[in-house]
């Protein structure tokens, strides 16, 4: 394989000097010879975007680290993926329209997100609530219509918005990925496969404010790019003040065919969940062997924008309604799957549908759930953000149902541990549910 060296280009490797043109000549002249490795000795390199190209592998040799500038300038940019951040985006190290592209090596990518956040004390001085965030906020990576595209070693460290953007990608492999975001850091998903097919997500660990892994079918993407489908997650450790593993909100088009297992969950707000809002179908997902816990933290309260994480430790939640303001159907969740998952959790296993969009066919499987008291915040909150219903108090039952048909339980077990909150009310609520069973359900205090 050819390789060359930044270093050969004119970089610098100060951290203060623009080394974005030198990297991008080392990258474009390995690409205008047909491919090869483009590397990254160790030192520090500020750079604005790196654009890869067709057969052309980055890889960070231990040590080296490239620095986001933050300068909007330095970018290209791009309108931010992210609903909930409005303006111009951009970002880092990416590739568009390509083939056969790598991101490797036990280097790290630096996003400087910390530059462009700070606590403005809106949880009261508790420490938990999302970090006010203002200024320029590119993507850590981008990689956008990209066949046989593999990440594999990299550290990501200090995001300013989402870390790895998947977006219209085939054959994919994220293989021992480090994302090590604060974990008060707002929009900081960890990994966002967006409209992408043939995936495969292993041995990755991942610490961030927003979702861990999150599955999107947003309506740029899929459009032009299909589904999102046959995705497997495996051998992950992840640690969230969002949910660990999550489907949608943005579900413009279809996501089917995922399988997510052998994965710890750190301290997340939720284990796995699945929301649809904007007329997909999300079908054929199985979850198994998942342990850790979620647990409740603090919102902003004293602040409009972004004044709550979304989740309240609900283990397990399928939430399929209407977006805020609107009544357009949210559209299908259907044949899921929950199997030898182990959480301790704080609030319900919820799952609500509405009657123009049943949720149907679920399996929860050989699994238990200890309801013990975690964190700072009181339990008795359902939690539908994004929608009408928001944010309201509600008694707590270990599982509740709404618009559902087709719930099965099967060998499960909830454990209720003292001292008990007083929104913890019980085993099972149902409305608005058919064909529900229950085999081997039992509960106990402890």
């Amino acid at each position: 394989m050819n390789e060359y060296l930044v270093t050969d280009y004119g970089t610098t490797a100060d951290g203060v000097t623009n080394d974005g043109p030198a990297v991008q000549r080392a990258v474009d002249a390995c690409a205008q010879a047909g491919g090869g490795r483009v590397v990254v000795p160790a030192g520090r390199y500020l750079c604005g975007t790196i654009e890869l190209k067709d057969h052309v592998e980055l890889h960070l040799e231990s040590g080296a680290v490239l620095i986001a500038s933050l300068r909007e300038e330095d970018f290209r940019l791009t309108v931010s993926p992210d609903s909930q951040v409005s303006g111009n985006s951009g970002y880092f190290i990416g590739a568009v329209h390509a083939k056969d592209v790598a991101l490797t090596g036990f280097g790290e990518l630096n996003g400087q997100g910390k530059s462009v956040m700070y606590d403005d004390g809106s949880d009261g001085g508790i420490g938990e609530c999302p970090l006010f965030s203002e200024g320029f906020r590119p993507r850590l990576t981008y990689f956008e219509d990209v066949e046989d595209l593999t990440v594999r070693d990299v550290t990501m460290r200090d995001s300013s918005l989402w870390t790895l953007h998947l977006a219209g990608c085939r054959r994919v492999v994220v293989d021992g990925l480090k994302v090590c975001n604060d974990r008060r850091s707002p929009n900081t998903d960890g990994i966002d496969p967006d409209s992408c097919q043939d995936v495969l997500i292993t041995n990755c660990q991942i610490e961030t404010g927003d979702d861990a892994i999150v599955i999107k079918a947003t309506g740029p993407m899929t459009r032009p790019y299909g589904p999102c489908e046959n995705i497997v997650i495996r051998g992950c450790i992840l640690c969230s003040h969002d949910s660990a593993l999550k489907l949608g909100t943005e579900t413009v088009g279809d996501i089917r065919n995922i399988l997510m297992s052998d994965c710890i969950v750190k301290d997340c707000s939720r284990g796995v969940g699945i929301l649809l809002r904007d007329g997909g179908t999300i079908e054929n997902v199985t979850a198994h062997h998942i342990t850790g816990a979620v647990r409740q933290y603090a919102g902003a309260r004293s602040r409009q924008f972004i004044p709550d994480w979304w989740g309240k430790g609900e283990p397990l939640y399928l939430s399929a309604t209407y977006r805020r303001g609107t009544k357009k159907p949210a559209g299908t969740i259907r044949n899921i799957v929950f199997e030898d998952i182990r959480l301790k959790a704080e609030s319900s296993s919820f799952f609500r549908g509405e009657a123009d969009c049943v949720i149907e066919d679920v399996t929860v499987r050989n699994c238990r759930f200890d309801y013990e008291r975690q964190g700072t915040q009181e339990p008795g909150l359902f939690d539908e953000q994004p929608s009408d219903r928001d944010v309201y108090p509600h008694t707590i039952q270990a599982f509740y149902a709404n618009h559902v048909n087709g719930l099965r339980l099967e060998d499960v077990q909830i454990r209720w541990h003292a001292p008990r909150a007083a929104a913890w009310s019980g085993l099972v609520e149902l409305e608005n549910c058919r064909n529900v069973s229950f085999d081997r359900v039992r509960e106990e205090d402890v």
